[in-house]
């Protein structure tokens, strides 16, 4: 059906009302539109469009100029890495150029934990390697994300057994190791270093900045896994350690530990020690300890293991002083070797006090009195002195005063200034009680006996310029020292020690066979509080051979002998005895007396007892 014509369609109608009512608006007539819009909000947005691009163009100067160094810092922290050059500590050497200690290499395995990646069973194995449980190897990748140690200074078949596990995010950086070839021979002496290779005891501390040398430096560029790249920057090398050797001769130390070790065993002792000295030069051959410890093992270390005794420990020297009064007093004519000195009946009383000898040996000579290690003899000379005399006399040769040794813990002693003294406290002193000095003091106070009157320098470490050279057995030329006696009154006194040291002497157990010997043994009470132990003592033996000409000077202590024998000439006398010959042989000394074969049957003459 069509619509009628000239009606309007409705879609025709609509579309025009639309267009009408569009027309129909007046825009300008809005009352938004109309409303006039103030200056300051344009200005104020051009001012923060300024202001955006003037903050720009200032943070980008602060960047590119000012903080520019500052900001290329943080970028290489992202991508740059400095690589250290681990430097090689040096060597510890013997005379002989044996090495004492030295460094190998012992590479460390390290973990970052966030990459670490293993399942039950490999955790396991990898415990197992690094020597712990697998709940501690938990606990260890737990405590940092980015990194930790496994195990410092592996053994190269572990390494090989971790690296065949394959085990993302372990690692391994180079490292060394420092490593004793002669063990607790020498421990006390060469000391050891701590897992960062630094000096803590012994020559390893007292050398440390020479040793240690300098770390050198690589400035390297890595990507994200941890490759290098590319190197930056010049690289800084290290500076290795330079070696340090020693005067001791590796065979004679490893032979006087074995001695001392066996005579503390054999006397149930509590410790022991040894000095060897070349008579001659002043040069330390030997410095051994008893109990000692192994450098390799030190989990159950204690200090008493630490000490160096023979340098640290100090006690009151006893008989070993009567030679050095005899010998004053026959240096300023006072007695000669064959002075009359009435001892009957064995004891003198002094201001109080009861000075005895073991048993009573009537009148002696002087040098009697050295052999029978008579107290009263001794006191008898010594109370001739003034004492001021007496204190420049052991002064002189080294008692209260620190071994110029440069080895760290050497005891300094006791002498207390003359003016404190009393009379009863300077007779003492003449047989070795009021005043405490350690072993290789003793020993080194002997050379004015064994260098004709001098007392000698003592050396522990050879000069640089001096490593290598010559032939290190043949016997150094003699240094000066500082006169003390002359060279008549030390001649005459090793003649009373070879008398001390032999038949009817207080130590026949110091012969030696094929070389003539002189020295004097000690025995003494030890301290404890302000009195002295009823059965705790000290024994000891210092002397030199051969005895016309001496080539060196041995000390041996023992600390509480308390198996049936306590004197120094049946405990430390046979340690003498055996440490002599064999370093003499070892120096390449030869006899200077007779050595006939024979076979022995008969026992060693008795020994006198001491006095102390």
């Amino acid at each position: 059906m069509r619509a009628p014509a000239g009606a309007a369609r409705p879609g025709r109608r609509l579309a025009t009302r639309a267009n009408t009512s569009v027309r129909s608006v007046n825009y300008a007539s809005s009352p938004l539109l109309a409303s006039p819009t103030p200056a300051w909000r344009s200005k104020l947005l051009v001012a923060l469009v300024g202001l955006a691009f003037c903050g720009l163009i200032a943070r980008a100067a602060y960047v590119q100029i000012l903080g520019a160094a500052f900001f290329q810092k943080q970028g290489e922290i992202r991508y740059a890495r400095t690589l250290e050059l681990t430097a090689s500590r040096g060597r510890i050497t013997d005379r002989n150029g044996l090495i004492l200690a030295s460094s190998v290499p012992a590479p460390s395995l390290w973990a970052i934990p966030k990459d670490f990646s293993a399942d039950a069973a490999q955790r396991r194995e990898l415990a197992r390697l690094l020597g712990m449980t697998p709940q501690a190897l938990n606990e260890r990748l737990d405590d940092s994300p980015n990194f930790v140690w496994l195990r410092r200074q592996v053994e190269a078949p572990v390494l090989d057994a971790v690296k065949a596990l394959n085990l993302p995010g372990v690692h391994q950086v180079r490292e060394f190791k420092r490593k004793y070839p002669e063990g607790e021979a020498a421990a006390q002496l060469v000391g050891f270093t701590d897992i960062e290779d630094k000096g803590i005891a012994g020559i390893e501390v007292a050398f440390q900045k020479e040793l240690a040398g300098r770390d050198g430096s690589r400035r390297v560029i890595k990507d994200r896994l941890g490759r290098v790249v590319e190197d930056i920057g010049d690289s800084v090398a290290a500076l290795d350690g330079r070696d340090v050797s020693l005067f001791i001769d590796s065979k004679v130390q490893f032979f006087a530990y074995q001695r001392i070790r066996d005579a503390v065993a054999e006397h149930k002792a509590k410790a022991g020690s040894v000095v060897v000295l070349d008579a001659q030069s002043g040069q330390v051959l030997a410095l051994a300890n008893f109990p000692s410890y192994s450098p390799a093992d030190r989990r159950r270390l204690t200090p008493a293991q630490l000490r160096n005794g023979a340098l640290s420990d100090t006690f009151e020297p006893g008989s070993t002083m009567k030679p050095f009064v005899a010998g004053w007093a026959m240096e300023t004519g006072r007695v000669t070797p064959q002075t009359v000195l009435h001892t009957a009946p064995g004891r003198l009383q002094m201001y109080g006090a009861n000075i005895t000898d073991s048993h009573p040996h009537g009148d002696l000579t002087v040098a009697e009195t050295i052999q029978k290690s008579s107290n009263v003899g001794a006191v008898r000379m010594a109370m001739q002195f003034e004492p001021r005399e007496m204190w420049e006399l052991y002064s002189q040769v080294g008692f209260g005063q620190k071994p110029q040794l440069g080895f760290p813990g050497a005891a300094t002693g006791r002498l207390r200034p003359y003016k404190t003294w009393r009379p009863i406290e300077q007779a003492t002193m003449s047989y070795g009680y009021g005043l405490s000095a350690s072993l290789f003091q003793i020993a080194r106070a002997y050379t004015v006996f064994a260098h004709d009157g001098e007392l000698m320098p003592v050396t522990l470490v050879r000069p640089r310029e001096a490593t290598g050279a010559g032939a290190p057995s043949e016997p150094a030329a003699r240094p000066a020292g500082i006169r003390v006696l002359s060279p008549q009154t030390a001649r005459a006194v090793r003649q009373m020690l070879q008398l001390a040291a032999g038949p009817g002497g207080t130590a026949p157990k110091a012969q030696t066979i094929g070389y003539s010997v002189g020295g004097k043994s000690g025995t003494a009470y030890k301290q404890e509080g302000k009195g002295y132990a009823s059965k705790k003592y000290r024994a000891w033996f210092v002397g030199m051979a051969p005895i016309d000409n001496p080539r060196i000077i041995v000390a041996v202590m023992v600390d509480e002998p308390s198996n049936g024998h306590y004197f120094g000439g049946e405990v430390a006398a046979p340690v003498f005895s055996e440490v002599v010959q064999q370093t003499l042989r070892s120096l390449n000394v030869p006899p200077d007396i007779e050595v006939r074969p024979q076979i022995v049957t008969a026992k060693l003459p008795a020994a006198v007892e001491e006095s102390f």
